[in-house]
């Protein structure tokens, strides 16, 4: 399940679910709409900005040092929006948004071709449908198939544009959050 949070951007309501598919992947469905968001920069520094692509498209972002119960002034590219975070945060989940700089695991060469490429399924759920074929070409932001977790239908979208090389589940095939759906050349 991905965490959700009640926003308020310019005083409009917003309501915002986070899934990390990736090292530097996101899913993020913003009022139900689902949205890729890529970080574009090695190291994250929040004041000084940084580079994100959402749907296949680069910003420039950079976020005020954040004080508890005061909006944040969200400068993307050369617009500043006023945002409120009314559900609690936990300081776990704003990690979400930076990449872990983790040890190099030893895994077999032919293991990491495998995972390159690969669209994850950030939750638990039922396949409904599968929208692209093997050897089809998609573009970042484009509908991989449709996941119905809780009752409720989640898009996957593919996280860059690239070549269906794998396809790796069916229609009606129930799949675990984290499992490989796809993978992308």
């Amino acid at each position: 399940m991905m965490p959700a949070y009640e926003v308020f951007v310019d005083g409009k309501p917003k309501k915002v679910e986070l899934a990390k598919i990736g090292e530097k992947v996101f899913t993020a469905k913003v009022d139900g709409k689902s949205i890729n968001v890529e970080l574009q920069t090695e190291k994250v520094d929040f004041e000084k900005g940084f580079k994100i692509s959402v749907n296949g498209k680069n910003y420039g972002v950079a976020l005020p040092k954040a004080e508890k119960d005061k909006p944040l002034h969200v400068k993307v590219e050369e617009a500043t929006f006023k945002v409120e975070v009314k559900t609690p945060i936990k300081k776990q989940e704003l990690k979400a948004f930076v990449p872990l700089q983790t040890a190099p695991t030893k895994i077999p060469t032919a293991t990491r071709q495998v995972v390159e490429g690969a669209v994850f399924a950030p939750m638990t759920g039922k396949i409904l449908s599968v929208k692209v074929k093997k050897g089809e070409s998609v573009k970042a932001g484009q509908i991989l198939c449709i996941l119905e977790a809780m009752k409720m239908e989640n898009e996957i979208a593919a996280p860059k544009a690239g070549t269906i090389r794998e396809v790796l589940v069916s229609e009606g095939s129930s799949v675990s959050e984290g499992e490989p759906l796809f993978i992308i050349d």
